[in-house]
């Protein structure tokens, strides 16, 4: 008899609900209608897409006005996650 080992999904490196360039789904719709909300951080945003370089761009131009740091620049982590709830 042969025992195969379960396999897991791999961990996510930035921690749970990080969002990055690439990603989609429910949550990145919540940023991009999160960030609408801050005038001027997400000019050329619309509140549908994925997470494309545009939106990068918002979150890292929301990190850098807002002092945020502890995530990569135009990471959506933990740190840049509670300084947008806090506002919106």
């Amino acid at each position: 008899m042969t025992i195969t080992p379960a396999t897991t999904a791999p961990a996510d490196p930035d921690g749970p609900g990080t969002l990055r360039e690439g990603d989609s789904g429910p949550g990145v719709t919540e940023l991009r209608e999160r960030l609408l909300r801050i005038p001027d951080v997400f000019r050329d945003g619309s509140p549908s897409g994925g997470y494309d370089a545009v939106l990068a761009e918002a979150v890292a131009r929301f990190q850098v006005w807002y002092g945020v740091s502890g995530d990569e620049r135009g990471v959506y982590g933990d740190d840049t996650r509670r300084a947008l709830e806090s506002r919106t």
